[in-house]
């Protein structure tokens, strides 16, 4: 288990601090507002890297980009420390965890050519170069589970459960080195984490009900059983929450009234049929954690947890400027994609 000196600490809190106050986060959203254009936006993003492509292979360009540049900016302060947090390190890998999504679905396809997948230097551990062969991608890493799966090219196949899966172990390997910091280095993203795997548990209930018609038996099956020890070790289920909405009617808004996450439900229009919309939904609830994340960050500002706050703002600048890109390839406006994701400006 790594545990930081004070000089790396003050270090990695300054190196974030730089990027931060450089990054679309905060006051900085708001410069985003008036773009029109991918060119504008790759010009404000990469000042001194901007191409001159058309319209679709910009996009596809500018999006590899936005992803590249965040895993940059996250090892850069990450490489901080001789040893980094476990904590840290797995957070870094949540892009090795959505590469590998994106390739189980390009297999089930039946392409062959790779996904563009992030580089995370020393702390790779899938060897995307063996796209398609996932035995030579995955052998001896910690996703050799997913093998059993059998996934192939067949239409049928459906990845639901082995994405269900991968956020278990994800979520759960997080949990495992947040125990293992001290609670001075975690108990800012302690409280974040568990909000987070709560949140994720009933974004997932609520679309496997309104989009898929499931049960809530069916829906049951998809949510993170995990459990995290609060102060007096007693375990916190952190899928609870999600348990109580399943049997909540999704057309009837009184109903969801005693419900923990009710303040994120999209609320009742005059004249209109209500019925839950689990996008509003989702998006509200990453505003919050935004928030949260944008908080607590200078809450202790040389804690392991203000980093692991500053990879959340990472990751939600990147989730930003990915949906601005594609916002604006379908016709809209970044004040329209703004207001379709109701972000904070």
């Amino acid at each position: 288990m790594s545990n930081p000196d004070a000089g790396e600490r003050a270090y990695a809190y300054a190196k974030a601090c730089g990027i931060i106050s450089k990054s679309f986060v905060g006051k900085r959203i708001s410069i985003l507002a008036g773009l029109h254009s991918l060119s504008e936006l790759d010009r404000l993003v990469f000042p001194e890297l901007h191409r001159e492509l058309p319209g679709r292979e910009l996009l596809i360009d500018l999006e590899t980009r936005i992803v590249s540049r965040a895993v940059r900016h996250i090892l850069a302060v990450i490489s901080s420390y001789e040893e980094p947090p476990e904590l840290l390190v797995h957070q870094l890998r949540s892009f090795e965890y959505a590469d590998l999504k994106t390739c189980l679905h390009y297999i089930v396809a039946g392409k062959r050519t790779a996904p563009v997948c992030a580089n995370l230097g020393r702390f790779s551990t899938i060897k995307f170069k063996f796209f398609p062969d996932l035995e030579r991608m995955l052998t001896g890493t910690e996703f050799e589970f997913v093998l059993k799966e059998n996934i192939s090219a067949d239409s049928k196949f459906d990845l639901t459960a082995v994405e269900t899966e991968l956020d278990m172990h994800y979520y759960r390997k997080l949990a495992v080195s947040l125990g293992q910091l001290s609670s001075e280095d975690s108990s800012s993203v302690m409280r974040i984490l568990c909000e987070e795997i709560s949140l994720r548990n009933c974004v997932w209930a609520l679309r496997l009900r309104s989009y898929f018609n499931e049960s809530a038996a069916e829906a049951a099956e998809h949510l993170m059983d995990i459990q995290i020890a609060n102060s007096d070790g007693r375990g916190i289920s952190l899928s609870r929450d999600a348990y109580k909405s399943l049997d909540k009617p999704l057309d009837t808004r009184s109903a969801w009234n005693d419900w923990k996450w009710e303040k994120f439900l999209n609320p009742e229009k005059y004249g209109e049929m209500w019925k839950v919309d689990p996008r509003h939904f989702q998006n509200a609830a990453s505003e919050y954690l935004y928030r949260l994340a944008l908080s607590c960050f200078h809450h202790v500002p040389f804690a392991v947890g203000a980093i692991s706050c500053y990879i959340k703002l990472k990751q939600f600048e990147e989730d930003i400027l990915t949906s601005i890109t594609e916002g604006i390839d379908l016709g809209m406006s970044c004040a329209d994609v703004f207001t379709l994701l109701e972000v904070p400006v």
